[in-house]
């Protein structure tokens, strides 16, 4: 029964390499847990509790420490719309309340404004505040 933890074990830490999220490697400890026990002539069934302990204990114990040790250098680049939210925009056209058209990073956004007393003439330069669905909320440079 060792063997089979052994090749359990083997084929998980193989397979995380592929994922690199620190699950499956942490179920290969649980397996060479298993495979110690087997090896020490323990039953089946401790094996399992063994192989499950041990799996459970390095996913919610050891997993979020690696992590935060890999994790911990890497920038927080915004990502989508959250890169967007507070660049610049360019208007292409006047707008008011109801409706207008603005550039951000050269692509073409609807846009509306906060306050809601302004309008804008084409040329000029706005800030993104928020994006909405495919709306983007601006204000007055």
């Amino acid at each position: 029964m060792a063997v089979f933890w052994i090749v359990l074990a083997a084929a998980l830490g193989i397979a995380e390499l592929v994922t690199g999220t620190f699950i499956l490697v942490m179920l290969a400890a649980g397996a060479i847990a298993a495979a110690i026990v087997a090896g020490l002539d323990g039953p089946a069934f401790v094996q399992g509790i063994v192989f499950a302990a041990v799996s459970a204990a390095a996913l919610f114990g050891l997993r979020p420490a690696l992590q935060g040790l890999v994790h911990r250098d890497a920038p927080s680049t915004p990502m989508g719309l959250k890169a967007i939210e507070g660049s610049d925009g360019l208007v292409l056209e006047m707008f008011d309340t109801d409706h207008g058209l603005i550039k951000i990073d050269g692509e073409l956004w609807s846009v509306r404004h906060y306050d809601t007393t302004e309008t804008f003439d084409a040329g000029e330069h706005v800030r993104v505040i928020e994006i909405r669905g495919a709306t983007a909320l601006v204000w007055k440079e």
